[in-house]
């Protein structure tokens, strides 16, 4: 009876962590605007800076790692991984950016992903080159793609110009590589997947959903993301990001 008691507490040691470990469950969340809501355009969509950083206080003092798509197969090393996106590139994310400079420490090294919108880069509201570059060259924020022209892409057909295109531009003024695509909208279907799959590793929807990895088909493509808002309380972040 020992001997068959010792074998399944090997098993249980050697199995349950992996199976646990396959239905982790990880944060991807989505931002928009962090900035002071001055009314134009949709409240929700903003986060006051005040409010972001209390967000990633919270994130930082409950020990998890944030992380970049570059930076994917980390999500099977660190404690707690949580991915922060940012939506179309707006000229208030450089108040994210202090944001994460000013908490950057030793123990917590707050990093993000930017889904810029590549033909609207310098326009009055969006963030220009140098901006761009400025992060880039960080290492605190990852550049990526939103397309060219932010499209519904289940309605297009020149999907070069919006995927390659956008990832070529930016690639050129970060001299970083852009791996992952944000569907417009979140909008997608199996054509989209297919003509994403020829330029990115990853693709970005607006599912309301903790990551878990299922071994299904084009998951990767699938990635889906929880929006935070401007209405969003510190009690409801931290439930949205530990899957209450």
């Amino acid at each position: 009876m020992k001997r068959a008691a010792m074998f399944y507490l090997c098993l249980l040691i050697l199995f349950l962590p992996s199976q646990a470990f396959a239905q982790r469950k990880i944060p991807i969340l989505i931002y928009h605007s962090i900035d002071e809501f001055k009314g134009q355009g949709s409240r929700e969509l903003y986060v006051t800076p005040k409010n972001f950083e209390k967000q990633m206080i919270y994130l930082r003092d409950q020990g998890y790692t944030l992380l970049t798509f570059d930076r994917w197969q980390d999500i099977y090393q660190v404690n707690k991984p949580i991915f922060i996106t940012f939506d179309d590139g707006y000229k208030n994310n450089l108040n994210a950016f202090s944001i994460f400079q000013k908490l950057k420490n030793e123990h917590f090294k707050p990093t993000g992903t930017i889904f810029i919108i590549s033909d609207f880069i310098g326009r009055s509201n969006r963030l220009s080159k140098s901006d761009i570059k400025i992060m880039a060259d960080s290492g605190i924020i990852s550049i990526q793609s939103h397309t060219a022209t932010h499209p519904d892409l289940t309605k297009i057909k020149n999907f070069e110009y919006e995927l390659k295109g956008s990832k070529d531009k930016i690639q050129k003024i970060t001299g970083k590589p852009v791996n992952a695509l944000a569907y417009p909208y979140g909008n997608v279907n199996s054509k989209v997947i297919a003509e994403t799959k020829k330029y990115y590793i990853f693709g970005l929807t607006t599912t309301p959903e903790l990551f878990t990895e299922k071994g299904i088909k084009d998951e990767f493509y699938l990635l889906p993301r929880i929006y935070i808002k401007y209405s969003t309380t510190l009690d409801e972040f931290a439930k949205i990001v530990n899957g209450e």
